[in-house]
C-alpha cells in the first residue's frame, strides 16, 4: 500500500492558513519569534536552543534530540539518527541553517515522519531573510 503525502511550502499567502492549524501555529509563531531576535547566519544548534527556550516561555512540551532507530523487517536498528525535536508528542520539526533547502532535506523529514509514526512534520531554515521563506510544511 503506498502512503500519499501532500507538501505545503508555506508562502506569505499560506502562511494565513496555516497558522489556522493548531498542530503547527504554536511552532511556527516560536519559530519567527526567534528568527526576528536573532536573523539569519548563525549554526542551527544555536536556533535549536533559542528554539527549546522560547517552546519553554510559551509551554509547549517538547522532547530534543530524540532517538530514531531505523525499523527494517522488524528488526530496530540504532543507527546514531536523531530527530531534532518533537513538539507535543505530535509534529516533528527538522531543523536547519542552510543556504538553501534540497530534496534531500524534505526526503528525510518524511523518512523520519515514516519511522516515529508521525503525521505532521516541519522542516525549518533560518539562514533566509524572512523566515516564511524557509518553512516547508510535510504531511502524511
Amino acid at each position: 500500500m503506498s502512503q500519499t503525502f501532500r507538501s505545503i511550502h508555506i508562502e506569505a499567502q499560506e502562511t494565513k492558513e496555516d497558522y489556522r492549524d493548531p498542530r503547527t501555529s504554536p511552532i511556527l509563531g516560536a519559530a519567527i519569534e526567534v528568527h526576528r531576535c536573532l536573523g539569519p547566519g548563525l549554526l542551527e544548534s544555536a536556533y535549536e536552543e533559542c528554539l527549546c527556550h522560547e517552546f519553554c516561555l510559551r509551554k509547549l512540551n517538547f522532547q530534543r534530540q530524540v532517538d530514531l532507530p531505523v525499523d527494517y523487517k522488524g528488526l530496530k536498528l540504532n543507527c546514531g539518527y536523531k530527530i531534532d525535536l518533537i513538539v507535543q508528542d505530535e509534529v516533528v520539526l527538522e531543523l536547519k541553517a542552510v543556504e538553501k533547502l534540497l530534496p534531500i532535506h524534505q526526503a528525510q523529514l518524511l523518512t523520519y515522519l515514516k519511522l516515529a509514526h508521525k503525521t505532521v512534520g516541519l522542516l525549518i531554515n533560518f539562514n533566509v531573510p524572512q523566515l516564511t521563506q524557509g518553512i516547508i510544511r510535510r504531511v502524511l
